[in-house]
Parts: structure tokens; sequence; C-alpha cells
């Protein structure tokens, strides 16, 4: 694959100081000149300020400058506007307003992290001591971005845009509802949702492990319950564990391990996935607001959310 991650997003929010606090208490590292850092992925998250809470930039990263003409390319034929230099290539995807450059950058190879020893009937792969997860007191800090998600007013206009403006591969639909596409490996890196105005749904980040998803929780819910969107559960699409919280201008942010990795398209036969099967294949059932956020109806409005 000529893509091979997301690189970084951009968020806007009108409440920039709070929301940037907030991500730091997740477990990503601040920079100087307001960007936020992970341990594997290095810059990948900056914070700018907006009226109203939404996906400003996305970037992803590309092998050589080879495949920055064929983006181009593929924008042209569509019709799509876009401006370019060896190194780079930028458009913004019409029915969601967001920007997406496709640059060349060197791929994440992220280093080996040990597996986690469970016992299991038969199994006995830690004898005589306490599991490491039940152990472990240093804070929770993610590994990598690994999507974002983003409601669309035209989701067969920002799905072609994706795929054949840009390069990416569809992995998974949900019904006419939406559509998870990949840059990398990993089975999603961009999913699109149906919904009656722009805004972002919520950003996901990498840990290492079920445990990690949970104490990461755990720790941004203590004194705060009002972050609590949902969670603990597992996908099937992407089959990842997952723990969904709420930043201060009404973002989702999610701690999840354990995704689908697809290595060889030919292996890989995307599904169209129907009702609640979309979303999750156990764990406790999603609750209204992260279908339809509490803020949709300001956003629509063009009101500030915070």
């Amino acid at each position: 694959m000529a893509l091979h991650r997301l690189t970084s997003v951009t968020i806007g929010v009108p409440n920039v100081a709070e929301t940037a606090a907030y991500y730091t208490e997740f477990g990503l590292t601040p920079e100087p000149d307001g960007w936020f850092s992970t341990q594997d992925g290095g810059r990948q998250l900056r914070i700018v300020q907006a009226p109203t809470r939404r996906l400003m930039e996305l970037h992803v990263g590309a092998d050589h400058p080879d495949d920055i003409g064929r983006v181009a390319d593929g924008l042209r034929r569509l019709g799509i506007d876009a401006t370019r230099d060896p190194e780079r290539v930028t458009a913004v995807e019409k029915a969601t307003g967001v920007r997406a450059t496709v640059e060349v950058a060197p791929r994440l190879n992220q280093a080996a992290v040990a597996a986690t020893a469970y016992n299991g009937p038969g199994r006995v792969e830690r004898p005589g001591a306490r599991a490491p997860g039940v152990l472990r007191t240093e804070r929770v800090r993610p590994r990598k971005l690994g999507h974002t998600v983003l409601g669309t007013t035209d989701l067969a206009v920002t799905r072609t845009f994706f795929i054949d403006g840009l390069g990416f591969k569809l992995s998974d639909a949900i019904a006419d509802h939406g559509v998870f596409m990949r840059c990398s490996t990993d089975h999603h890196n961009v999913l699109v949702l149906k919904a009656p105005v722009t805004f972002l749904h919520h950003t996901s980040w990498q840990v290492d492990d079920i445990d990690e998803v949970g104490r990461g929780a755990a720790t941004m819910l203590e004194g705060h319950p009002e972050r609590h969107v949902w969670g603990l559960g597992r996908h099937h699409a992407g089959s990842n564990f997952f723990w969904y919280l709420k930043d201060p201008a009404g973002n989702f942010s999610e701690y999840y391990s354990d995704m689908d990795c697809i290595v060889d398209d030919q292996l890989w036969t995307p599904e169209t996935l129907e009702g609640a099967k979309g979303l999750f294949n156990w764990g406790p059932p999603p609750p209204p607001s992260f279908l339809k956020p509490e803020d949709l109806g300001a956003l629509m409005t063009g009101a500030h959310s915070c």
C-alpha cells in the first residue's frame, strides 16, 4: 500500500485550553507549539480555536513522491482542486470541509510489546503470579492515533473523495449509514457516518491491551463521571476493545486495543453490517448520545459548543 498511516489530525474547538488539559490527562504529551504527541506516533493531535467543534485537517503518510502524483491524478479525475508540491498534495473534501493532506512521511515501526500472559482452561501461562495488568501503576499513554470518525452530509461524496481520490481502501460498511476505510494495515483509519451536519464524532488512540483500555478509562473517570460515554466493549468491525469518553468540547475520545490488521488485501472481504452488529459484538448497548450527540441540534444551528 502506497499510503501507510494516519499521521495527524487537527480539531477545532471553542474552548482550547480546557480541551487541551483533557487530552494531557488522557495521556498525550503536550508540545510547546500546541501539538500533542503519542509514545510511538509523534506529533499527532493539534487543537485550534473554532466556533464549533469539528475536524479541521487530517494528514496521511505516503512512501514516495510518486505516490503523491497518483493521489493528485485521482483528485483531478474527480474534478477536485488540489495544491501540490513534490512532497505533498492537499485538497478539501466538499461535504465535510475537512482539509486532507497526503505527504511523504516515514513509516511507523512500533517495537513489539510483550503479549499479556492469560491463564485459561487447561493452560497456565502465569503460575504463581498475579496478572501484570493488576500490578501496573504508571499512567496510561496512547501508542498512536488509530482513526478518526466524522459525520458527513453526503456519504457518497465523502466516500468517493477518500477512496477514489486519496486512495484509501474499503474495509467494511454499515448498510447505507457508514463506511470504514483504511490507509494502513489497520482495519480503519477513517470512518464516515451519514449525518444531518458535519461534525467530529471521535478520535481513537491505541493502547497496549484491554487492561490499558480499562485503566485509562478508570483514571479519566475518577472525579469526572460525566466523561463516560460507552464501554467497556468489543466492536465487530475492527474487532477492537473500546471505551469512549467525552472531552470538554463534546468530542468523543476512544482508548482501543487489538484492532484487526489487513496485511494482504486479497485475504480480506468487506462486509455490509446491519443493525447493532455494525457497532459492537459485546458490551453494554450504546447510549442514544453516541449515535446522536446531545449537541447535534446546536451544531446544526451553528451555536457554540462547550
